[in-house]
């Protein structure tokens, strides 16, 4: 483990750990075996749960990873491992992997991962975690979205079954001709039995987690050599999920066969069961994945591959779940990825991106919330304006205090319908969806005007959230999306909104903390800078009138 600094803030879950990467790790390539890399990420991460419960935790699901380096013999594998946030009975690891060539002293990422781990008794019952202190701006931030983040997971399924149910996926190779042949999708089945012995369990004596994923990912790069004929490229792990545990005796069966071949990747699905020797015991199901494989040629670019031909019933269902999923991946990393200047500001709303974009909108604003170098602009009468500039993008916090019940500013902010009454920025609000109890979208016409004198007008996803723990704010998250039922028209000028919400706090009783964040794109930056003072008296009095709102409509405003 590296040496800590003095007077360096560290987490105390906490865990380095650094692999010389031999022979013995390595594939037929000289490369790390991913089925290695898996067995080590998940010790590391739990290294890190057990530092926090004090007692022993199982592996309950590991995130998508995907793979953005190989690793050659010779080289170190850097891991850093931290708990990020403990619920209830679990907890969120997050996962840093690197290496490292010795001769050079390059460094480079190879992935990023986030596991979810549950304390156990001896007694297999759950144990009622205590709360993580973050320490660091960077810890409060990743502790704040791991909420987001364990909401994703908790509806990860019935994403794709719901997807499955309202969407027709389109075949992208549904128009190409056979040129590189038709693979039988029976022809890349693999099924393999394994018997855990000793070496395979964990300190608990049931398999161990990594042991688990590294014989899925064997199995499942067999059966995509098997459609290709040559070594193919592990690029993607969507999440594990561990369904239950085995134990040392069991023997697993671990099947795997490709679903879909895409353009230059392909899908392959794994599944692992479990059974004992005695006979009249059903077989228990372990563990199910989703692996994206792809054949690199010798300048690393992605190779065509052959078509897939499933065979009817469950084939058939297999090729189509790849195509939901093949997309909600790409929907996934394109809206999640969190870096601004790559998103487009408006992304285009579906059922099959809706959590995801969810997921962005607030993360965004909490990334903005969890910024450090905000500077006081000015303050009147205890409305306090921050200002904060940074890549380009200029960024601004409006803060007061208001004399009302928390839960009852968010019921009354989130609703943008009746921000006109404060806002004199609003002059109309439409709801034109209401996705759901957390999510709606609206259509907003401001009394802005754009240069050619046309009134500007936004579409809108508003994101709600409660407190996920006590000290935790409400938030209403907003966002720019775009609807195909409503693309802009000739009578306004189309606006966007980059990322901009509310973080509701409860200090006491009757008093709450609110603050307003919005952020603006570049080309509105010089202008605004040049008019703070214009500026601050602006929303002195927008903010103001927000108060009386929210007291004159609070059900204690009798009280007040």
């Amino acid at each position: 483990m590296a040496e800590q600094n003095p007077g360096e803030l560290r987490n105390p879950t906490e865990v380095h750990m650094s692999q010389m990467v031999l022979p013995c790790h390595a594939n037929h390539k000289g490369q790390l075996s991913p089925g290695q890399l898996l067995k080590w990420i998940d010790t590391a991460a739990c290294l890190s749960a057990e530092r926090h419960a004090g007692c022993p935790c199982v592996t309950a699901s590991m995130d998508d990873i995907y793979f953005e380096h190989t690793i050659s013999v010779g080289q170190v594998v850097n891991l850093k491992t931290k708990v990020n946030r403990a619920f209830n009975s679990s907890m969120e690891v997050g996962i840093q992997v690197n290496s490292e060539d010795l001769c050079s002293g390059k460094e480079w990422k190879v992935c990023q991962a986030y596991a979810t781990f549950v304390a156990q008794t001896q007694g297999n019952e759950k144990v009622k975690l205590r709360p993580l202190t973050p320490l660091t701006e960077e810890e409060k931030l990743e502790h704040s979205i791991a909420a987001e983040r364990r909401r994703m997971r908790l509806v990860h399924r019935d994403i794709i079954k719901d997807l499955l149910a309202k969407c027709a996926m389109q075949d992208e190779r549904s128009r190409e001709g056979n040129e590189n042949g038709e693979v039988l999708a029976q022809a890349t089945r693999v099924e393999s039995v394994e018997l855990v012995l000793p070496p395979h369990a964990n300190h608990q004596s049931n398999t161990f987690g990594g042991q688990i994923m590294a014989w899925m990912e064997n199995v499942a790069t067999i059966a995509a050599s098997r459609l290709c004929h040559t070594h193919p490229t592990l690029k993607v792990i969507e999440m594990f999920h561990f369904r239950g545990p085995s134990q040392v005796g069991d023997r697993l069966i671990l099947k795997a066969i490709v679903n879909n071949a895409f353009k230059d990747s392909m899908e392959v699905g794994v599944c692992a069961e479990a059974f004992c020797y005695e006979i009249d015991v059903p077989r228990r199901h372990i563990n199910s994945a989703f692996m994206t494989f792809v054949v690199l040629d010798e300048k690393k670019h992605p190779c065509i591959l052959p078509r897939i031909k499933p065979e009817q019933g469950d084939g058939q269902r297999r090729y189509k779940e790849a195509l939901a999923r093949r997309k909600i991946r790409m929907d996934r990393k394109y809206v999640t990825s969190c870096k601004q200047s790559e998103v487009p500001i408006s992304v285009p709303w579906d059922p099959s991106n809706q959590v995801y974009l969810s997921y962005n909108n607030v993360s965004a604003l909490k990334m903005l919330v969890a910024k450090a170098d905000w500077v006081l602009a000015s303050e009147i009468n205890k409305v306090r304006l921050y200002t904060l500039e940074e890549d380009g993008y200029l960024s601004f916090r409006v803060e007061m205090r208001v004399c009302i019940d928390a839960r009852e500013a968010f019921e009354l902010l989130s609703d943008l319908r009746r921000r006109s009454q404060w806002d004199s920025y609003y002059q109309e609000c439409k709801l034109l969806q209401q996705v759901n109890g957390d999510d709606a979208i609206y259509h907003v016409i401001s009394t802005l005007r754009s240069m050619e004198n046309r009134l500007q007008d936004f579409i809108i996803m508003a994101s709600r959230r409660h407190p996920c723990d006590v000290g935790d704010p409400y938030v209403v998250a907003f966002r720019s999306v775009t609807l195909p039922t409503h693309p802009a028209c000739s009578e306004y000028a189309r606006g966007e909104t980059l990322c901009a919400g509310f973080c509701i706090w409860r200090e006491e009783e009757h008093m709450t903390k609110i603050s307003y964040y919005n952020q603006f794109t570049p080309g509105f930056v010089q202008y605004i800078t040049t008019n703070i003072a214009g500026l601050s008296s602006d929303f002195y009095t927008t903010f103001h009138s927000c108060e009386r709102y929210l007291l004159e409509n609070s059900n204690g405003a009798t009280m007040v």
